[in-house]
């Protein structure tokens, strides 16, 4: 990948600044510190469909993106073998990749719902929309992190091949079990916070030394998507925006899985006849890592 600024904003006469047409919510601080890596047991046969995929898919990302776990270190204190040690190249070249194929669900899932809802010419209970800004975020992560680099013509080819295979595996899954999809992605997310939370610790530990500078200038699309403050603008407080992101669409999803596909409304935008209680929401104040069960929602 080359380490540079790609795809500068248009120039236009009249138009200063288009806006993220979804708003993101505001996080605390101590919200985004707060996200933890979790792992929702596989109960039923769907479950351990939507696992042996996820394992499969993970196995995939780790090949294409030359993804390894930290390496045993040598008596003088440097990695056995230099190769598998992950740097911020070999970072954001999974980066990209990941976030390439994560904005693929969301949309599949939307454009069925959009065109099952046509057909039967009856509501979908508010779940399009959530799905659609699933794949809008996932985007806005891939933009984010290709301002910081650009992919080579190689790179490029994998994303399109694996994109190719993995929307058609979706949408025909999506038609078959909407639930079991629902599972795989949440088992995805669940990898995905891992991913960043690792990323977090080796920022913080130095083993990314570029990435752990203060003054490492992180894109403007992100401060602006994020309205990130003040004071509060480095790489590791950009991971840590992203991981909470991942955080939420596992929760999302673990949840839509619990639910009955064609007749629960979507309880992330629902009003609720006791606010105090703990609920589902857009934002993640009230975040559940394994995803809400039906009884408590619905």
């Amino acid at each position: 990948m080359k380490v540079k600024k790609w795809f500068p904003p248009p120039e236009t006469s009249n138009i200063k600044y288009a806006g993220p047409a979804w708003p993101h919510p505001v996080y605390t601080e101590e919200q985004m510190s707060s996200i933890f890596v979790a792992h929702r047991e596989a109960k039923t046969w769907q479950d351990k469909l939507a696992m042996g995929f996820m394992r499969i898919a993970r196995w995939g990302m780790d090949l294409a993106t030359g993804y390894a776990e930290d390496p045993k270190m040598g008596p003088n204190g440097k990695p056995v073998r230099q190769w598998f040690k992950m740097t911020e190249r070999k970072w954001l070249v999974r980066l990209v990749f990941l976030e390439s194929i994560a904005g693929v669900p969301g949309m599949v899932g939307g454009m069925l719902r959009h065109l099952h809802s046509l057909r039967r010419m009856k509501r979908d209970n508010g779940w399009i929309e959530t799905l659609l800004e699933e794949a809008y975020n996932e985007r806005m992560h891939l933009l984010t992190f290709l301002k910081i680099a650009e992919p080579g013509w190689f790179m490029k080819i994998m994303i399109l091949g694996a994109q190719g295979v993995f929307f058609n595996g979706m949408f025909f899954s999506y038609l078959l079990s909407p639930a079991t999809c629902h599972r795989f992605v949440g088992y995805l997310e669940e990898e995905a916070v891992y991913t960043y939370s690792r990323i977090i610790k080796d920022i913080e530990a130095g083993k990314l030394p570029e990435w752990s500078d203060p003054n490492y200038k992180i894109p403007d699309i992100a401060i602006n998507y994020w309205q990130m403050p003040e004071g509060k603008r480095t790489m590791r407080d950009l991971m840590l925006y992203v991981r909470a992101d991942e955080a939420k669409h596992r929760e999302v999803n673990h949840t839509l899985g619990n639910l009955e596909q064609n007749n629960d409304p979507n309880p992330f935008i629902s009003t609720y006849d006791d606010p105090s209680k703990p609920h589902p929401s857009k934002g993640i104040d009230n975040l559940k890592p394994t995803g809400w069960d039906r009884k408590e929602v619905i």
